[in-house]
């Protein structure tokens, strides 16, 4: 294959990629292009590793850097000699833009106009479709809105359609996502309401998950979904990111502790099937012990299942970086705290569903998820297969279910 990607980052990142592939297809110059994620100094590091390898497996190759990394620090791939060319975030979804890379500077992502809808794995089981990118708000430890500029949806008949070219390829279930997708406005119209027109135009949507969800942007019409829709499946992930109240306001969150819980608990009350995963960061500037503790509560509290701890990363342009910093070997121990806490959740809520039946989808040979977002594995099993899933065993890595 002429044109190679290779993503990091988040589920938005890996549509983006799926739609820049299909876009060159026929495109006959060797090019590989390295869809960049800046969420941590970590994922940085690991965006320069994966390009200097790219590079050694194929010297004769464009290498081509877009993505949040390149976005918001060009100057630094610049010079790395493994970069021929570099992508802003506005521009990566544009064939022209494309093929007429060069190493300079990327376009201004605050001044970016709605985009063309990324979508991905077309062909595959399971789908990403786009349907809003950017963020309007200003979390003090978070570098994304300097990466994907400011909140803009898309239209409703463009994501129908998106949508329905998925499904004509075979998509058995599509994530609906973005980077703030509970901001999703499209003249009025919330998330919610997206929702509902979707599921109600396209009859073919039986499977239908959200990505990552701003809590306290939930709205009334998204509810009525959770609790009167099936084919909205029962997992949310929610970015909550602390436990502590003086902590989520220094981080400039725009809900509390009490409002998280209450949170969860509404989506539990509408959807008994609910389950509930986070993002929480260890060690943020200024934690106490008696903060950490709050959020280290808050796994029970919210009965997290699927957690995401990050350690907190210094990110410069942000005033989280400006604040009196933990020791790095402290937040390493509060996040290894955080960890084991979750892994011992996750383990016996996998657990408990041993004896039980659950609905799953196979994803790739033998390997997929239930309605509730837990790994499973059904030998003899192929991509697509669909059924009821007889539980008998449950290990760390998820479930081994038999289809009825």
């Amino acid at each position: 294959m002429a044109v190679e990607t290779i993503t990091l980052g988040c589920r938005l990142n890996f549509a983006e990629s799926e739609t820049m592939a299909r876009r060159l297809e026929g495109h006959d110059e060797k090019l590989v292009i390295v869809n960049s994620c800046a969420v941590t100094a970590e994922a940085v590091r690991t965006t320069r590793q994966k390009i200097r390898k790219a590079k050694r497996r194929n010297p004769d190759a464009k290498v081509l850097v877009t993505g949040c990394a390149a976005q918001i620090e060009p100057e630094s791939f610049q010079e790395m000699p493994e970069v021929d060319a570099l992508l802003g975030n506005a521009d990566k979804l544009h064939l022209d833009k494309i093929l007429q890379s060069s190493k300079a500077l990327p376009s201004d992502v605050m001044a970016a106009k709605a985009d063309p809808v990324a979508a991905g794995f077309q062909g595959k089981v399971r789908s990403f479709v786009a349907v809003q990118n950017g963020c309007d708000h200003r979390c003090t430890f978070c570098t994304i809105p300097y990466g994907r500029g400011n909140s803009r949806s898309l239209p409703y008949e463009k994501v129908r359609r998106a949508i329905a070219t998925e499904l004509d390829h075979g998509a058995a279930e599509i994530v609906i996502t973005g980077v703030d997708i509970t901001s999703y406005d499209d003249e009025g119209r919330t998330l919610g309401h997206l929702l509902q027109r979707l599921l109600a135009d396209e009859p073919r949507l039986k499977r239908l998950r959200l990505s990552s969800l701003d809590s306290i942007e939930i709205d009334g019409p998204l509810y009525e979904l959770v609790s009167g829709d099936e084919r909205l499946l029962p997992h949310f992930h929610l970015s909550l990111q602390a436990g502590d109240d003086m902590i989520l306001k220094r981080m400039k969150r725009r809900h509390n502790r009490a409002q998280a819980v209450e949170i969860v608990e509404k989506i539990k009350a509408a959807r008994a099937d609910a389950t509930i995963g986070a993002d929480l960061i260890a060690g943020f500037p200024t934690e106490t012990e008696e903060m950490a503790l709050n959020t280290l509560e808050l796994l029970d509290d919210c009965d997290i299942v699927a957690a995401h701890i990050f350690p907190f990363s210094p990110r410069e342009m942000t005033p989280a970086a400006r604040m009196p910093q933990l020791d790095r070997e402290l937040i390493k121990e509060r996040a290894s705290r955080l960890r084991a806490r979750a892994a011992r959740r996750r383990s016996a809520w996998l657990q408990n569903y041993i004896g039980t039946t659950q609905v799953a989808l196979i994803e790739n040979k033998g390997s997929g998820h239930t309605d509730a977002f837990a790994p499973i594995t059904v030998e003899g099993t192929g991509r697509g297969a669909y059924g009821k899933a007889r539980i008998v065993d449950a290990d760390d890595k998820g479930l081994t279910g038999v289809f009825e």
